[in-house]
């Protein structure tokens, strides 16, 4: 498949040829601007003046407005309430932004542009937006450029896109007025001449969008660009968009250093951060170096270059030092400027939900942190990670308020992270040697391989490799590649086997009856289709198998159901034999009532244990997965650590106090947008959900989410929740599976009676079987395992044990539940054979 990068060339080139199909020519042209094409990279481009090369820096040679005060001097907060403020009358309604972790978008993970707040839905014409016009301030990540950040200034890994957007119907496209309603911010808000602006003809495409792009530079830097998206995008195929979208995307970042002419925007955007890692690294800036190296540091760009060390010399040569000198001067800021970045990105992530994690997105996230960590090694910085945090939020709490509230409750996660690191480090050395015996040179893919497997770091390798005369390749935006192996976004993929029923003709969407009522079990509905033994009807009580919950069983006028499953709209229904009715017929649907009422308790539980998972773990509590079966079900949650008994206990008593309170558990329809403004994201548990309006589930003042399944009318119908066991299935997943309802039910009165059989077997009352347990584990290490004589078997402990006493005792001997009785019988007959000898 062609990637976003390719086909952005391919695209790019029709639209140069086609321009006056694709650009606001005319009034570019009313503007003023003449169009041009840049001597040095071919690229096309409108400007006042005419001019030999475009705006590039890798063209221009340079960066033109830094040392100077370039406009008014805003500071990074103040330039989306300026741009937000002049776009408004204009009839662009400025609206909050979207978190960083894109659950609602199932093409990314995370979030990589205002654009992607809007897709696929709404950019597809699915659904409606909100406003047709509108402003957001976008928190976006990318890891492309991670090896660039503090280098060029100008790079980050977490930024700002202000976007400027408008979905409307084609006739009401207006291409020409947002071109002006943007430029209106270059010569109003920023008060630029448009002399000074150069206009580049471009491409864009992501998301599964494709659209002609203009990218607007001034004195050497790139501030933002505007992108017409015309066509949805399918393997190579384009297709034309039902709605026209316009995409403005702006770093905020980049105005508010443009504007103060700053040596980089690091300082202007993250002020206290920059200070205090200056005054605790002790790092000082040679500034007559740095003067000089600043203006030209655009040249690199090490995601564009394919020979870094030619451009370190080629910067070198023009400010007359030596590369070494140069490099001695620049990585240590670099390094900093990176600590700050990488911070404030694992700030917003986390803040989010998104966690550190060896698969995904969350492995860049886990590289960045293990970045911070070594450049604040090499600096000598022992890092206070709640500093960092409270400075970042104070910085932005004009603009996002959200990270002052939040960011102590992530430095859990952060010391989870810190364990790890110093984990992995005590082992790489000795991993170290063992890799390097016997080798002479060390390749780019086994080093990705040793910082994948055991955060090695290339650094390290260089270090130990030296020593040994060993070879070490490695390109400069080696982290960035680390990065792309892992983007490929980590989905559950179902066991089950789809099937697929060719029925011969098209049919309409069937009218799903359980989304009203758990409780309907009977039913009359028109046949639709039949095929072999498969039937469609018009409606349909029968719950598909779907979100982690089985199907139905039941009869169809008699004839066993054995499988229910979705088909795109339509549900079909497998009969146990051919069926003995035919279309147009009215046939009567039964439902195995036992069956419906176990799932239904088992789906709504899982809501409730979701609910109770983020109040006693943390907001960075996810659904990761689910299923639900007859026998018991399990919920896979996000979470950096397994969870103690502690936590364990403290999510099952909430749990059943929900269920003893008798809440309601509303099921109702929403239109999607207003879904999302009214509850936000957080309603994506199980992931992205298609279609215009989406079904909510809600236990008021307590969970919220957009489900499909079977669920209760009320809370205390679950009637109690066990949970079995937890696990942590990968990292940063930990897995919880329960029992409720008639299910739980029959395992407390099984646990029950396995308690009563230990308080017999150790001749104690029920509550002292903990203690004894332990007694008796104590004295068959003893007497076993150490072959210590004793001269009576006898068990005294009289402690109690308030709580769960089965779950105690297994976890005292270091055994599942349903093993304790086997396990307490081996150790009584083992003590007893050694006594007998």
């Amino acid at each position: 498949m062609i990637s976003d990068k390719e086909f952005k060339k391919i695209f790019r080139k029709e639209a140069s040829k086609n321009y006056k199909k694709y650009f606001p020519v005319k009034a570019l042209e009313r503007e003023g601007f003449k169009r041009q094409q840049c001597k040095k990279c071919g690229k096309f481009f409108w400007s006042i003046h005419e001019r030999e090369v475009c705006g590039d820096p890798e063209c221009t040679g340079s960066y033109g407005f830094i040392g100077q005060q370039n406009g008014p001097q805003l500071s990074f907060p103040e330039v989306w309430l300026e741009f937000s403020k002049l776009l408004e009358p204009k009839g662009y309604v400025p609206i909050k932004r979207y978190p960083v972790v894109a659950r609602w978008n199932p093409s990314v993970e995370f979030t990589i542009a205002s654009i992607t707040d809007f897709q696929p839905y709404v950019v597809s014409g699915e659904v409606e937006p909100l406003h047709r016009m509108l402003t957001v301030p976008q928190i976006c990540l990318r890891f492309n450029d991670i090896d660039s950040v503090g280098l060029t200034g100008r790079h980050y890994t977490g930024f700002t896109m202000i976007g400027q957007h408008a979905f409307v119907p084609k006739n009401e496209y207006n291409q020409e007025k947002y071109f002006l309603d943007y430029l209106s911010w270059f010569t109003e808000g920023m008060k630029l001449k448009k002399e000074d602006l150069v206009i580049h003809e471009d491409a864009w495409a992501g998301g599964g969008n494709v659209g002609a792009c203009l990218e607007f530079f001034s004195k050497g830097l790139e501030i933002g660009n505007q992108v017409y998206m015309f066509f949805e995008r399918k393997g190579g195929e384009l297709k034309e968009l039902d709605i026209k979208v316009l995409d403005m995307g702006m770093g905020q970042e980049r105005v508010a250093w443009f504007l103060s002419g700053k040596a980089t925007s690091y300082e202007v955007v993250m002020p206290s951060v920059i200070n205090y890692l200056f005054e605790v690294s002790g790092v000082k800036r040679d500034e007559d170096i740095l003067k000089k190296f600043v203006p030209l540091s655009g040249l690199l760009d090490l995601d564009e270059l394919e020979n870094s060390e030619s451009a370190w010399k080629t910067i070198a040569d023009k400010i007359n030092v030596d590369v070494d000198t140069l490099k001695s001067v620049v990585l240590p800021v670099k390094k900093i400027y990176a600590i700050a970045d990488h911070s404030r990105t694992l700030l917003y992530a986390l803040t989010d939900g998104a966690l550190p994690s060896n698969v995904g997105g969350g492995y860049n996230l886990r590289v960045l942190f293990r970045k911070t960590m070594d450049f604040a090694n090499e600096l000598k910085i022992n890092l206070d990670w709640e500093t960092l945090f409270r400075l970042h939020s104070e910085d932005l709490k004009d603009m996002y308020p959200e990270f002052i509230e939040s960011y102590k409750e992530i430095l859990k996660i952060i010391e989870v992270e810190k364990r790890k690191y110093f984990e992995n480090k005590k082992r790489a050395s000795s991993i170290l040697v063992r890799f390097l015996q016997g080798k002479q040179n060390v390749s780019e893919d086994e080093l990705i391989k040793l910082y994948d497997t055991y955060g090695i770091t290339p650094e390290e390798v260089k270090s130990e490799a030296e020593k040994r005369n060993i070879k070490v390749s490695v390109s400069d935006n080696f982290y960035s590649k680390i990065s792309e192996l892992h983007e490929n976004k980590q989905q559950e993929t179902q066991t089950r086997t789809e099937k697929h029923v060719e029925f011969g003709k098209e049919l309409p969407e069937t009218n799903r009856l359980y989304f009203d009522d758990f409780g309907l079990t009977e039913f009359d509905s028109v046949v639709l289709a039949i095929k072999d033994n498969f039937v469609v009807l018009e409606s349909t009580a029968f719950y598909p198998t779907s979100g982690g919950q089985l199907h139905d069983i039941g009869t169809i006028n008699g004839i066993k159901v054995v499988d229910v499953f979705k088909q795109g709209n339509i549900i079909v229904h497998e009969l146990e034999e051919k069926p003995n009715f035919n279309v147009n017929d009215i046939v009567h649907g039964s439902i195995d009532v036992e069956r419906r009422i176990i799932l239904s308790q088992m789906h709504t539980a899982a809501h409730i244990l979701n609910g109770a998972s983020k109040r006693v773990l943390g907001r960075h509590v996810w659904q990761a997965g689910a299923a639900k079966t007859l026998e018991k079900a399990r919920l896979d949650i996000t979470h950096y650590d397994s969870l103690s008994d502690e936590e364990v206990q403290a999510i099952e008593d909430l749990a059943n106090e929900i269920i003893k309170k008798d809440l309601p558990v509303n099921k109702y329809f929403m239109d999607r947008v207003l879904a999302e403004n009214k509850f936000g994201m957080t309603i994506y548990q199980g992931g992205a959900v298609p279609g215009k309006k989406i079904r909510i589930v809600e236990i008021p003042n307590f969970d919220v989410e957009a489900c499909g399944g079977t669920h209760l009318n009320n809370t205390s119908q679950a009637e109690l929740i066990k949970i079995i066991k937890t696990s942590k299935i990968q990292d940063g997943v930990v897995r919880i599976e329960f029992v409720a309802g008639k299910k739980a039910i029959e395992l407390v009165e099984k646990n029950e009676k396995i308690v009563e059989e230990l308080s017999k077997l150790l001749n104690c009352e029920k509550e002292q079987v903990p203690s004894r347990a332990k007694e008796l584990f104590e004295l068959w290490k003893t007497v076993v395992k150490k072959k210590k004589p004793i001269e009576v078997f006898e068990l005294k402990s009289n402690e109690t044990f308030e709580g769960d006493i089965l779950k105690e005792t297994a976890r005292i001997l270091k055994t599942q539940p349903e093993h304790v009785i086997k396990t307490v019988n081996r150790f009584i007959n083992d003590i007893k054979k050694v006594l007998n000898k």
